[in-house]
């Protein structure tokens, strides 16, 4: 218990204690049980799988105790594989790697049982005594007492008193050639077969066999020591001689005995006289191992060499010179097995890692082409790519997509005698996967997988390895011996065997031909299975089975014309039926049809055909294998194709019931009713009718079915009803009762039902209409209260018949009763409360009648009837019913009817409901020019309807912009600009839109509109309306001016705006530099611009040029000051001489230039004298406008003069050139891209 720290204690009177252990070393006893067993023998006591107690003490059985699960059973030598009866185990050991647990006998004999590996079975059949699988017992002598594995997992040391002996586990040696097959049974007895005559031989020889190797004529063995030959002569054995040879390996051929010796193959008699040796180089290394097939010895050395001799001739010839593995493949061990084909132009060859331990890899080499290729099993690809699988429909379908060829290792392989291209292995699963961990173990599907697989292919220099088939081992079978078409060959696992009797696992065919026969014969040791394609087809001619070769082959590569050209001349019906067979597997329907016609197999080929609307693939194959009597592969394809409908019809059919309702509860919930009531009928068949009423009730049609099941037996009947108490039940069963004129009981029924339609229909028949007339009342059952109803009628009692039709939602009954019975007042409440139809019925009735038109105004309008109620109503000058009528009017109603109503609201001066009425009857210009007439207010919804759609019929698209710019009109007098721009929009005429726009004064929507339209004149329009803004307060505005003049192509106007932002950076900001720029941008644009008076321009250019000479003037003047004031103060002297200075420098800023001057000079005189021309030439401007007030008080100071302050006037700070220096550099550009 080393996992959990438990010490478990078992004393001599078999009471086993077991304790925890505490970190401080003290331990607690946990539990205490009695064991089961003899007192007073010697026990031998192991401890397997960390919680599995197996007790030995002289007993018959072996007896295990489960430390985990507390559960324990028991294992005893079977009788029937050999032991004898009453045969008691005295002593016990397990080996962990071999997954072996001996067990020494009183008898001598050693009783094997092997663990199961996890793939075999799932994890729940892995419990108990089902885990270990009792193998055929190994005879020894005397009384067994002590038994041990040794350190070597193949070495079993057994004390049996007298001696020790040490058992070394040995492979028993099988041979299969030239239809001879001989199996070893123990150390020296062995079983020969000849299956051309059917004879079966049991051999015993003086020696303890290692090997053996038979022909048609010879079988040889040998021991490493000492060969013996026995030839086959007749029906009998004979003993052909002896020779003494060291050799490990032999094989033969026709009358030569090949045998290997260091560094050469020796040649022999079957006397052992050497006739012929074939050498070997030092490099080429020792021969170890030899194979024979066909014509063609195959040698291969301890230094992974390996070499083909030709034997047809009288001497052995090199058809192959040596090849040496390491140089083809770097990387592979050393060879395991060489074997060549029947041609000798193909080599297989396993190989062993650097552990000695079989690789996964198959090496081929092509002895024509020189080439290798390699075959990895743990990865199902070969060096050169995936290999194809046998499938005639995807032949490049990859190996790896078949799990179960992966994580496996070749252990033996073969090539057919009589085919060269057939190649077979046995592969089994890599060590590590056949005994995995319990958490693995958890995860293990229920699906198993096999642990020996055999495997086929079909090896070509054109099409390289194709998969041919493959199957798991037969579990009766223990090893492939060969293929020899049409048949694989396997050595059968022994079951018993004591001295020289033995019997091996019998096969199910076997087992039948056993009860027939009832004789006992000598067992054959070797069984063969029919190959795939040759099931049905094992007795065949040469003829016959290179046919079917030739078409395996050929639907394996996928040529179906050759495939078909290889059994045309075949007329067997059991050739056809095989190859539909191998059309399940290969899943070729197109072929299956072709085989089922020659079978003349009409209903397959029906079935088949309505198969064809399946989407699956697999789900078509399935019916052609249900058709074939295959029904494991249509319960397998159904599977993988997650057919689950499909799948519960096949085991519906198949009357497996249980799996049918398993895969509905679990994957087909959708006919899981249906299946139960299919299992039922099945069950009333087979008079189970118990069981059936759970299914019927599990169906949900036990309402109908289980009467009619159990009408013959009305008292069972009767029981089932009052125990479902179900509605459905008791009514069908009052119905019965009612027919039997026990009314009473029927009743009763009726009331548990809730049928009260019954109870009134019961009641009313008795005369009883009271009682009928209450339950209508309180239940309120349409039903019922009509039966009433009528009864009532047929009495005369109308008042009761009218409250009742009425109960029973029909009106038309009641409004019947009161137009015969003049209830009127009746009348009109139950028209209401009806159809459309018994509205207009009740309408003329009051019309025809010519009273109380307003309530037959009242009908016609709520029956829909408008043009009758609008008629009548005009008719009887019902004003106020025409008001009600207009409402629900729309312009689904007729034309004719809106104008009449609208005419009527015209007369009556309701013009907003007669503008309505004629939108309805899509008169759009009366309807306008109502709204004109009248001043009514044009809504937006009363627009939206006078906008008729462009896709409409009813304008043509030039009346259509027509009426828009109506509406569009009729707004703009109204003052709704936004409505008239958006039909105006509407009607294509952008620039009353924008027009109409500008009037509404949105200048967001302006600057958007006018981005949209992208027309020259709307561009100039909105920056004409920009300009009229404060633009010199927001940067954006004047953005857009120069943008939209500049993109409405108007350099002329976007000159003057120009213009008048040097003007205002002159007047407002006194930034000259900030003005000469915007002088210079207007000079630019106007250049550019083409006008219509090229002499207009001419003038305005050289005002510009002007303007920019004078402002570059004074700008220059301020700059050269702080250098050279007098040039400075002479250049602003000559400025005030300019005859148009004012219109372009204001005279303040070059007078007050020259007030600072002269008083930063101290000549207050000068000073002075330039003031008083600035009050002389700017007389309305207060001085310190121009000039700083700290200046004019020190002039007047310097001279001595008082000065008046007069308070200076406001500066407004307007919108700088600056903000839009980048407009401004733009500009340029986009005028001369025009």
């Amino acid at each position: 218990m080393e996992k959990r720290d438990v010490l478990v204690v078992i004393t001599e009177n078999l009471l086993l204690s077991m304790y925890t252990i505490t970190l401080e070393g003290e331990a607690e006893e946990i539990m205490k049980v009695k064991l089961s067993g003899k007192i007073g023998h010697s026990a031998d006591i192991i401890l397997i799988d960390r919680s599995l107690l197996v007790t030995a003490i002289g007993e018959t059985v072996l007896r295990f105790w489960d430390l985990e699960r507390s559960e324990n059973y028991v294992l005893f030598p079977d009788v029937q594989l050999g032991f004898e009866a009453g045969e008691c185990v005295n002593s016990v050991s397990y080996c962990t790697v071999k997954g072996l647990l001996a067990a020494g006998t009183n008898k001598g004999r050693i009783a094997m049982w092997r663990k199961a590996s996890v793939s075999n079975q799932s994890t729940r059949a892995l419990e108990g005594k089902d885990r270990w699988k009792l193998q055929t017992p190994t005879e020894l002598e005397g009384n067994i007492t002590q038994i041990k594995w040794g350190s070597r997992k193949n070495l079993l040391a057994v004390n049996n008193m007298n001696s020790v002996v040490i058992l070394s586990e040995q492979a028993m040696s099988s041979h299969f050639h030239q239809q001879v097959a001989v199996v070893q049974v123990s150390p020296n007895l062995l079983n020969v077969t000849f299956f051309s005559t059917g004879a079966t031989h049991s051999l015993r020889v003086d020696m303890h066999i290692t090997g053996v190797f038979a022909t048609k004529d010879a079988i040889v063995f040998w021991n490493g020591k000492q060969v013996t030959v026995f030839e086959c002569s007749g029906a009998t054995l004979r003993n052909a001689g002896s020779f003494l040879c060291d050799s490990p390996v032999l094989a033969m051929h026709e009358e030569s005995i090949y045998t290997v010796e260091p560094n050469r193959v020796q040649v022999r008699t079957l006397q052992g006289t050497v006739k012929q040796l074939l050498v070997f180089s030092e490099a080429e290394g020792n021969p170890c191992l030899l194979d024979v097939c066909g014509n063609f010895l195959a040698v291969g050395t301890d230094l992974a060499h390996f070499k083909i001799f030709n034997l047809s001739r009288r001497e052995a010839k090199v058809h192959c010179s040596s090849k040496n593995l390491t140089e083809l493949f770097p990387g592979l061990g050393s060879i395991a097995s060489v074997k060549c084909n029947a041609n000798g132009n193909k080599v297989s060859i396993l190989v062993n890692k650097a552990d000695e331990n079989l690789d996964s890899k198959i090496c081929f080499y092509d002895i024509e082409m020189d080439t290798v290729t390699l075959f990895d099993f743990k990865a199902g690809r070969g060096d050169g790519g995936a290999v194809p699988s046998y499938s005639g429909q995807e032949p490049e379908k990859s190996v790896t997509e078949h799990p179960e060829l992966q994580d496996r290792i070749p252990v033996s392989h073969f090539w057919d005698h009589g085919e060269p291209r057939l190649f077979v292995c046995e592969a089994v699963l890599e060590p590590s996967l056949q005994f995995p961990d319990k958490q693995q173990r958890q995860t293990e599907s229920s699906e198993s997988t096999p642990d020996v697989l055999i495997i086929s292919f079909f090896s070509t220099e054109e099409h390289g390895l194709l998969l041919q088939d493959s199957f798991p081992l037969p579990s009766t079978y223990q090893a492939l011996l060969g293929i020899e078409v049409p048949h694989y060959y396997f050595a059968k696992k022994l079951l018993f065997r004591r001295g020289c009797v033995y019997k091996p696992v019998p096969g199910e065919a076997e087992k039948e031909a056993q009860v027939e026969s009832g004789s006992v014969q000598l067992s054959q040791m070797v069984a063969k299975r029919p190959m795939r394609d040759f099931i049905g087809l094992e007795e065949c001619d040469k003829t016959t089975r290179e046919a079917m070769l030739n078409f395996s082959f050929c639907l394996t590569i996928g040529d179906m014309d050759e495939a078909f050209k290889s059994i045309k001349l075949i007329k067997s019906e059991a050739v056809w039926e095989n190859m539909a067979r191998m059309c399940v597997k290969t899943q070729r329907l197109d072929v299956a049809k072709v085989c089922l016609g020659n079978m003349g197999h009409a209903r397959g080929a029906k079935a088949l055909r309505e198969a064809e609307q399946e989407p699956e693939v697999e789900a078509r194959v399935a019916m052609l294998a249900i058709q074939l009597g295959m029904l494991e592969d249509a319960e397998r394809l159904y599977k993988n194709c997650k057919r689950y409908d499909l799948l519960n019809m096949f085991y519906q059919a198949s009357d497996q019931w249980q799996k049918a309702m398993e895969i509905a509860e679990t994957h087909d919930r959708v006919h899981l009713r249906t299946t139960y009531y299919n299992y039922a009928k099945h069950l009333e068949a087979t008079a189970e009718c118990n069981l059936a009423l759970n299914y019927y009730e599990k169906s949900d049609t036990h309402r109908f079915e289980v009467p009619r099941m159990l009408s013959e037996d009305l008292q069972a009947l009767e029981i089932y009803v009052n125990k479902m108490k179900d509605k459905s039940l008791w009514k069908w069963w009052a119905q019965y009762l009612e027919s039997q004129s026990d009314m009473e009981s029927a009743l009763r029924y009726y009331e548990l039902a809730q049928d009260y339609f019954s109870l009134v229909r019961v009641y009313c028949f008795q005369g009883n209409i009271q009682k009928a007339a209450e339950i209508a009342n309180e239940t309120g059952n349409w039903a019922a209260s009509y039966h009433l109803a009528r009864q009532y009628e047929s009495q005369d009692e109308i008042k009761q018949a009218v409250h009742f039709y009425t109960r029973a939602q029909a009106f038309n009954n009641a409004i019947r009763l009161c137009k015969e019975n003049n209830l009127d007042d009746q009348l009109m409440n139950l028209a209401l409360l009806s159809s459309p139809e018994d509205m207009i019925e009740a309408a003329c009735y009051y019309e025809e009648k010519g009273e109380q038109m307003d309530r037959a105004v009242m009908l016609y309008h709520k029956a829909g009837h408008f043009s009758k109620a609008l008629e009548l109503a005009f008719a009887t000058q019902q004003f106020g019913a025409l008001q009600l009528i207009a409402e629900d009017l729309d312009e689904k109603s007729d034309p004719a009817l809106l104008a009449r109503c609208s005419d009527f609201f015209i007369e009556h001066a309701q013009h907003e409901k007669a503008v309505e009425l004629l939108l309805a009857a899509k008169k759009y210009h009366e309807a306008l020019q109502l709204c004109l007439n009248q001043n009514l207010t044009i809504t937006e919804e009363m627009a939206e309807k006078m906008t008729v759609s462009k896709d409409s019929k009813e304008l043509s698209e030039e009346s259509r912009k027509e009426l828009l710019e109506q509406v569009a009109d009729c707004c703009m007098q109204q003052g709704n600009y936004h409505m008239a721009t958006k039909k105006y929009t509407q009607a294509g005429n952008k620039l009353k839109a924008m027009r109409a726009l500008l009037k509404s004064g949105d200048t967001e929507k302006i600057v958007f509109f006018a981005g949209v339209s992208r027309q020259r004149e709307i561009y100039i329009m909105a920056a004409n309306y920009l300009q009229s803004l404060d633009w010199r307060r927001d940067p954006e505005i004047m953005k857009n001016i120069i943008s939209f003049y500049t993109k409405g192509k108007a350099l002329d106007l976007l000159a003057g705006f120009y213009d008048a932002c040097a003007q205002v950076e002159i007047d407002e900001y006194q930034n000259y530099e900030k003005a000469q720029g915007a002088l210079t941008e207007a000079f630019k644009c106007l250049s550019k611009a083409k006008t219509r008076s090229p002499l207009e321009q001419e003038s305005k250019l050289a005002l510009f040029q002007s303007k920019m000479a004078l402002v570059k003037r004074f700008i220059q003047a301020r700059r050269v000051y702080s250098e050279d004031p007098k040039e400075a103060i002479r250049q602003c002297e000559l400025l005030l001489d300019e005859p148009d200075l004012d219109s372009t420098i204001r005279l303040g800023d070059v007078l007050g230039f020259l007030v600072e001057h002269y008083l930063q000079v101290e000549e207050f005189q000068m000073a002075y004298r330039y003031l008083e021309e600035m009050r002389k030439r700017i007389p309305c401007v207060n001085l310190t406008y121009y000039v700083n007030e700290r200046t004019i008080e020190a002039v007047h100071r310097g001279l001595g003069i008082p000065w008046n302050r007069n308070p200076v006037p406001e500066r407004i700070r307007h919108n700088s050139m600056e903000d839009n220096k980048e407009v401004e550099e733009d500009v340029a550009d986009e005028v001369e891209d025009p």
